[in-house]
């Protein structure tokens, strides 16, 4: 039997099952609010705590020319079904057990619901446009939901025959590539990374079916996983701090837009005290990030996180931006998550290992790399915060999201902003 293919490895029963994923296609995509991006509660509880009264807008962004008109009968009914879900006794009691969640946050979301009438659906020139309009705290979850939904009745629609022997092909050709790169490469025993692949997966079955196959068959390079329900179902790490979201909010909060990313760091530090501290680098860009990243933050910090523009000309930023504030990189992490596959994380790994410590985040590639399958290139960004307009630019100008030019050329003019 070919080696990429070989099956006899596999630990779970299921696994072992043969039958296409959609056996049941009307089936409810999101049955636990914990099948989430850890983020998201994240940022939800420090929101919870902070901002309690803040309004937003959000917007659905598909960075491609598919039309999902076909699409939007199942997706409303999707989401409607969300209006059942609750945390459950288990869930509660997981979250509970996490360091950094609160008590009154738990007691919190004991109560929380989303409200699906928060999701609006027009067109607009002709392409579908969804948006959410409501709370901050009503928001924070519905990000991953869309995203994960939209995924997933598409992928339902357009490629129906999938079956497991389709995703464990290609997923154990590329942990076969890794193995074979570590014989090569002994450093890459150090090697760790996270699956990030909740908001583009192909569908939950598959991140499933791919998170307990890395489990087995990479060990202690799987240091964890994104998504919350499958964390305590494989008893894995949660992983995640904070996203664009976190330092857009923070442009419209009642602070000087030129102090806002300073104002969201400090905001998180007095939330987190020291935990959670991997902090994102570019809803600016890195260079704009550099000049207020200062010795407190330096030192509070973990590390920083990468998720746009080339990577290796970050991470040398990075490891600058530690040595002139006096700090040995050694003691601190670079994580790498913007649209990564093994190749190039190993890439990444190599040209900085000794220098600084490395982890990955790596989603689409894990969750939605399937033969005969384009997965989408979907983002849910805020466009709005308190009835007024914010940006997210990075250093990858493509990724930009605004609605307001004005706003953007500020931002641009007051942050320097280099593209």
């Amino acid at each position: 039997m070919d080696k990429t293919f070989q099956m006899n490895k596999l630990h779970s029963e299921v696994n072992l099952v043969e039958f296409p994923f959609y056996n049941n296609p009307n089936g409810q995509i999101i049955n636990y609010l914990t099948d989430m991006d850890l983020y998201k509660l994240t940022m939800l509880q420090a929101a919870f705590e902070l901002y309690r009264d803040t309004t937003v807008e959000a917007k659905f962004n598909h960075r491609g020319t598919e039309d999902l008109t076909p699409y939007i009968p199942e997706i409303r009914r999707q989401i409607a079904l969300i209006q059942r879900l609750q945390f459950t006794q288990d869930e509660i009691a997981h979250l509970q057990s996490l360091p950094y969640m609160k008590k009154s946050f738990i007691d919190y979301l004991r109560i929380y619901r989303l409200d699906p009438n928060c999701i609006q659906f027009s067109v607009k020139d002709g392409v579908q446009d969804i948006r959410y309009r409501g709370t901050w705290l009503g928001y924070f979850l519905w990000e991953i939901i869309v995203l994960a939904i939209v995924s997933e009745v598409r992928n339902r629609e357009l490629h129906s025959d999938v079956t497991m022997t389709n995703v464990r092909k290609k997923l154990f050709e590329k942990i076969n590539w890794f193995k074979d790169m570590k014989e090569k490469h002994p450093e890459l025993k150090n090697f760790k990374f996270a699956d990030n692949g909740t908001r583009r997966r192909f569908s939950s079955k598959v991140q499933d079916v791919v998170i307990d196959t890395l489990k087995h068959e990479m060990g202690e390079h799987l240091v964890g996983t994104s998504n919350v329900y499958y964390a305590k179902k494989y008893n894995l790490v949660p992983i995640g701090t904070q996203a664009h979201e976190w330092f857009q909010a923070h442009q419209q909060l009642g602070f000087r837009l030129i102090d806002s990313q300073k104002a969201a760091l400090d905001a998180w530090v007095d939330v987190y005290r020291g935990q959670l501290g991997i902090a994102l680098t570019d809803c600016i860009c890195m260079d704009a990030f550099i000049k207020d990243f200062d010795l407190f933050h330096g030192k509070l910090f973990d590390g920083v996180r990468h998720d746009s523009g080339c990577p290796f000309e970050w991470g040398r930023k990075a490891i600058q931006m530690y040595k002139d504030l006096g700090l040995d990189p050694k003691t601190k992490t670079l994580v790498f998550s913007d649209g990564l596959d093994f190749e190039q994380a190993v890439s990444i790994f190599l040209a900085f290992h000794d220098e600084i410590n490395i982890s990955f985040g790596i989603g689409t590639y894990l969750t939605c790399d399937i033969e005969g399958v384009k997965a989408m290139n979907n983002v849910m960004k805020l466009v709005r915060v308190n009835g007024m307009p914010v940006a997210k630019l990075s250093d990858s100008p493509g990724k930009s999201m605004c609605e307001d030019e004005y706003h953007v050329d500020y931002m641009k003019a007051i942050f320097a902003y280099p593209y």
